[in-house]
C-alpha cells in the first residue's frame, strides 16, 4: 500500500517509530518520482485533502477521470509573464473552468506551448494561498518539471488515493523536507588521473533522499588544516560535455581543475544542479526563450523559476565530510561565499575565475553580472 500515514487531515504527531516504514525523505522522493511519471499525490492539511497533479505530465485520460473543482497554481513569477496580477509571495492561484482543455492548461504552464486561439486567460485568483499550495510548488520543482500543478479538492480524493495507492502527506511535512538541507554521504572514491590533473581522485556522495549524487573531484593532498583551493561547479551538460559557446561552464571546469594542478592541490565540487537547479529540460526551455530575445534571468521568470534555483548548501555539506573547513574559493559568484560563510565554512580568500568570455555569451555573462551580482 502506497497511502502514507498520517491519513487525518490535522498536522502531523509523534508517531512511533519503525524500522521498515518509510522516513519522511524516503516518501517525499516517492511523491517526487510519481509527479515525474504523471502520477497524482495527495497533500493534506487542516481543511482536508487534495490531489497534486503535474501539468507537464498530466495525461489526458487522468484529467478527464477528475471530479470536483479545480485550480491551477503556478509561481508568481510565471503569472506575472502571463499578465495577470500575482499573489503576495511566490505563488499564485488561477481558478479552472469546467470545460478547460488539457492543451490550453499546458500551454498556461509552459511558455513553450502555443496558448489556443480564442481562449480566454483566467483571471488570477483572490485567494491567499495555503502552504498546501507552496507544497505542491515545491514538489513539482524538485521534479524539475514546469512549475505548475493541478489542485483539487473533493470528499472522495482520501478514498481515491487508497483504492490507488497513492502517495499520501501533510503539507507541513511537505515543507519541512524540501526545504532542509542535504547531508550527502560518501559513497566510494578512486584514483582518477586526468588530463587537466594527473593526482585525481573522484569521490562519489549520496543523499539519503534518493536525489541526484554529487561529487567532488580532489587534486593532489590538499592540507585541511590550511585553507584549500575550492571551486563550487554545478553541473552543465551543455558545457561540459558539449563545449557550448552559451556559456562559461566548461572553460571554468577545466581552468579550475588546471589552476589546481598548478598549485598541487584543491578540490572541486561537481553539483548535480543542473541549468542553476531547473534541470536539462528546462534550461533547454530557456535556451529557446534566449533565442527569441530574453536574456537569461528574464527567461527563467518567465518558465516560472527565480534566477538561481541551486542549493549551495550541499556544497558546504561535502566540504564538511572531507574535513575542510576554511577555502581560498574559485568563483565570480557572492551567492556562494555568502553561503559557504553561513553554513559554517570560512572563505579567506576569493580566486576569480575569468575565461570562456566570447561573442556568443557575453550578453549572458553581462547579465550574470548586471542582475545576479556575479563579479565579472
Amino acid at each position: 500500500m502506497r497511502a502514507f500515514s498520517p491519513l487525518s487531515f490535522a498536522a502531523p504527531s509523534a508517531q512511533t517509530e519503525d524500522p521498515f516504514a518509510p522516513a519522511l525523505s524516503e516518501r517525499v522522493a516517492r511523491m517526487v518520482s510519481d509527479l515525474r511519471l504523471g502520477l497524482p499525490v495527495v497533500l493534506t492539511d487542516s481543511e482536508g485533502a487534495a490531489m497534486i497533479l503535474p501539468v507537464e505530465t498530466l495525461s489526458q485520460d487522468r484529467y478527464h477521470a477528475l471530479e470536483g473543482a479545480a485550480e491551477l497554481v503556478m509561481t508568481s513569477r510565471r503569472a506575472a509573464a502571463l499578465g495577470q496580477h500575482p499573489s503576495e509571495g511566490d505563488v499564485t492561484l488561477m481558478p479552472v473552468p469546467a470545460a478547460a482543455r488539457l492543451d490550453w492548461l499546458k500551454a498556461l504552464a509552459d511558455p513553450s506551448r502555443q496558448i489556443p486561439v480564442a481562449s480566454a486567460m483566467p483571471l488570477s485568483s483572490d485567494q491567499t494561498p495555503a502552504d498546501l499550495h507552496h507544497a505542491a510548488i515545491r514538489l513539482v520543482k524538485k521534479a524539475e518539471l514546469v512549475p505548475a500543478a493541478l489542485v483539487v479538492r473533493g470528499p472522495n480524493v482520501m478514498e481515491t488515493a487508497i483504492r490507488h495507492n497513492l502517495g499520501v502527506l501533510h503539507a507541513s511535512q511537505a515543507l519541512e523536507q524540501t526545504g532542509a538541507p542535504r547531508d550527502p554521504q560518501p559513497v566510494s572514491n578512486a584514483r582518477v588521473p586526468m588530463f587537466a590533473a594527473h593526482a585525481g581522485r573522484l569521490h562519489v556522495f549520496r543523499n539519503n533522499d534518493g536525489g541526484a549524487e554529487h561529487y567532488a573531484i580532489q587534486v593532489g593532498d590538499p592540507d585541511p588544516s590550511q585553507p584549500v583551493l575550492v571551486r563550487l561547479h554545478s553541473a552543465c551538460f551543455t558545457g561540459d560535455v558539449l563545449g557550448s559557446l552559451k556559456c562559461d561552464c566548461g572553460p571554468q571546469l577545466r581552468a579550475a581543475l588546471a589552476a589546481m594542478n598548478d598549485a598541487g592541490s584543491g578540490v572541486l565540487l561537481y553539483l548535480n544542479q543542473e541549468g542553476r537547479g531547473i534541470g536539462l529540460a528546462n534550461k533547454m526551455r530557456a535556451y529557446s526563450l534566449q533565442d527569441q530575445g530574453l536574456d537569461t534571468v528574464e527567461a527563467n521568470h518567465t518558465l516560472g523559476f527565480e534566477d538561481d534555483e541551486r542549493d549551495f548548501r550541499t556544497g558546504a555539506a561535502l566540504l564538511r565530510q572531507m574535513g575542510i573547513g576554511q577555502v581560498r574559493l574559485m568563483t565570480n559568484n557572492p551567492a556562494k561565499i555568502a553561503r559557504l560563510d553561513s553554513e559554517g565554512i570560512k572563505v579567506v580568500e576569493r580566486v576569480a575565475l575569468h575565461v570562456g568570455r566570447g561573442p556568443e555569451n557575453t550578453r549572458y555573462l553581462d547579465t550574470k553580472a548586471s542582475k545576479s551580482g556575479h563579479m565579472m
